[in-house]
């Protein structure tokens, strides 16, 4: 990185979010979430251009030296700054090689701590790895038995953007089967998720296996599930069976 300062990128950017926070606006974000968070207080539209401004300014460097620039801005442990870091390594999606998952997987074990983390960064960067690396797939359906709920989650969500393409779809129910009965509310919504977004295109299909796993699956998954279908069919899959 010779002839830059890396520090000073990331301490220019960390002033820049702090003059754009609203104090009112973190006591706010503060109520989606369960569990503590570290965040500024900035409103998205300032979040998206401040990280676009700075990303003018770095996006000459190497691949690698914006990865160690995003490896910085993690370090810091703000939702602000990571959020920056997602999106700098989105924007080098054109870049990315295989061995980059062994990284992204390491971001999502020792960076991810709350439900919107995790889903940036399994919607961006490691469903742009599974479209362009398919072998990447079994590594990543290995996330379902983690310990690590967040990891979990993510074992659905990285399928999201894929199955709006009709990729993985087979996949995606079989992580929802490993992921069934999981207690975590986290997951559940997860890959409720997962499955409304498949309704979208395959209502039938995803209908079908509510209707055959209800008696096993919980409510708060079932419901997100089912969340666009049509009244009769939400009252059929609601039923106690």
């Amino acid at each position: 990185m010779a002839g830059r300062q890396p520090g000073r990128t990331v301490r220019d950017l960390g002033r820049e979010l702090k003059r754009s926070a609203d104090p009112c606006y973190r006591k706010t974000i503060q109520t989606f979430f369960k569990e503590p968070i570290r965040v500024y207080g900035v409103r998205t539209p300032d979040f998206r251009r401040i990280s676009r401004d700075y990303w003018q300014k770095v996006k000459h460097l190497s691949r690698e030296e914006v990865l160690e620039l995003c490896e910085e801005l993690l370090a810091v442990r703000n939702g602000e700054e990571r959020g920056v870091a997602f999106d700098w390594a989105y924007r080098l999606r054109d870049q990315y090689r295989m061995a980059d998952f062994s990284r992204f997987q390491r971001w999502l074990e020792q960076y991810v701590g709350n439900w919107a983390a995790c889903d940036t960064l399994s919607t961006g960067v490691l469903a742009e790895m599974l479209l362009r690396f398919p072998p990447l797939l079994p590594r990543m359906k290995k996330w379902a038995r983690s310990k690590n709920r967040w990891l979990r989650r993510a074992a659905a969500v990285v399928f999201i953007i894929p199955n709006r393409h009709d990729r993985f779809v087979d996949d995606a129910f079989e992580t929802a089967d490993a992921l069934l009965e999981d207690p975590d509310d986290m997951v559940q919504k997860g890959y409720g998720w997962m499955l409304k977004e498949i309704a979208n295109h395959d209502q039938r299909r995803v209908f079908d296996y509510v209707m055959k796993n209800r008696h096993r699956m919980p409510r708060t998954a079932l419901r997100y599930a089912i969340e666009k279908m049509p009244p009769a069919l939400k009252r059929r899959a609601m039923s106690r069976p």
